[in-house]
C-alpha cells in the first residue's frame, strides 16, 4: 500500500496538527521514512499512516495537539479516525515483545496482529468493553460525580464488564456497586469507541426499581436525582455520556 497520503505523527501523546488540513499530507520521505508506520483508514479520500516519533517534524502552522482537543478542532470523524490511530500505535508499542516467551514480535501483514515467530502467539489490538447506564425514576435522571471529573460535573454511572459477565450483568452489578440501588428495563442507546486508553462504552438506559442511593465513596464522591430543568453541568459534547443525557431530555 502507497506511503503517500494523510500523516497522524505523535510524539509525547500529542499529535501533530495544521490549521488548514488537520494532518499533514505527503510521502513517507517527507517524514523520514519510518518503517513502522500503520495504515489506519481513509482521509479525505487518502491512505491515512500514523506513527510514533522521537520529536514531531516543525512544518509552518504546526502545533503538537492532544487527542482530545482533535473533536473541537476538526469534528466527530476526523476524532474518531486519531482516536483509531492512537490505539493502535499504543496496541504496536506495548506488544514488541510476546508476552508469553519474551521474543521480539513481528506485525503481521494479513491482519491486525502481533506474531511471535518463536511460539507463534497473536496479539491484537485491545478493547476494554464497558458500560454506561443513565437510570430514570419518572422524570428524573440519576447522575453521578467520581472525584476524577472537572470540577461540578457529573455524569451517567459506568464501569467494565468483567470476565464471564455478560453486558446486562454488568449493569446491574455496576450500578448496585457504585450506589447502592437495583435497576430494570433495561434498554440499549448506542456504543462509542473510546480512546483513552481503549474502551468502548456500550450505553443504556434503566429504570430505578428500588433501594435508597448510597455512593460508594471508592468510586462516587456524590449522586442524586435531577430534574431536567435543574441538571449539573454536564460532560463535554464529546462523550456518549452527554448525548445520552441529552436523549433522555427529548420528547418520546
Amino acid at each position: 500500500m502507497s506511503k503517500t497520503g494523510y500523516w497522524i505523527l505523535r510524539s509525547e501523546h500529542r499529535l501533530l496538527t495544521l490549521v488548514d488540513t488537520v494532518f499533514p499530507f505527503g510521502p513517507a520521505g517527507a517524514f523520514g521514512d519510518p518503517d513502522n508506520a500503520l495504515y489506519v483508514g481513509e482521509l479525505h479520500g487518502q491512505p491515512c499512516h500514523a506513527v510514533d516519533l522521537a520529536e514531531l517534524p516543525e512544518m509552518p502552522g504546526a502545533e503538537p495537539t492532544p487527542l482530545r482537543a482533535i473533536f473541537q478542532l476538526a469534528g466527530p470523524e476526523i476524532f474518531a479516525l486519531a482516536g483509531r490511530a492512537t490505539q493502535l500505535l499504543d496496541w504496536q508499542a506495548n506488544h514488541r515483545f510476546c508476552g508469553k516467551c519474551g521474543t521480539p514480535t513481528e506485525k503481521k501483514d494479513s491482519e491486525l496482529a502481533m506474531h511471535c515467530p518463536h511460539c507463534g502467539l497473536l496479539a491484537y489490538p485491545r478493547l476494554s468493553p464497558a458500560i454506561m447506564v443513565l437510570v430514570r425514576d419518572g422524570d428524573k435522571l440519576l447522575l453521578g460525580r467520581s472525584p476524577h471529573f472537572k470540577p461540578g460535573v457529573f455524569s451517567a454511572l459506568a464501569g467494565f464488564v468483567e470476565p464471564g459477565e455478560t453486558l446486562e450483568e454488568c449493569a446491574a452489578r455496576e450500578v448496585r456497586e457504585e450506589v447502592g440501588i437495583e435497576i430494570t428495563n433495561l434498554r440499549y442507546f448506542s456504543s462509542q469507541p473510546w480512546p483513552f486508553p481503549n474502551s468502548l462504552m456500550i450505553a443504556f438506559f434503566a429504570d430505578y426499581a428500588g433501594g435508597e442511593i448510597t455512593p460508594d465513596p471508592a468510586e462516587i464522591e456524590a449522586a442524586e436525582w435531577f430534574a431536567p430543568d435543574a441538571l449539573p453541568i454536564l460532560p463535554d459534547p464529546i462523550s456518549i455520556s452527554r448525548r445520552l443525557i441529552d436523549a433522555a431530555q427529548r420528547p418520546a
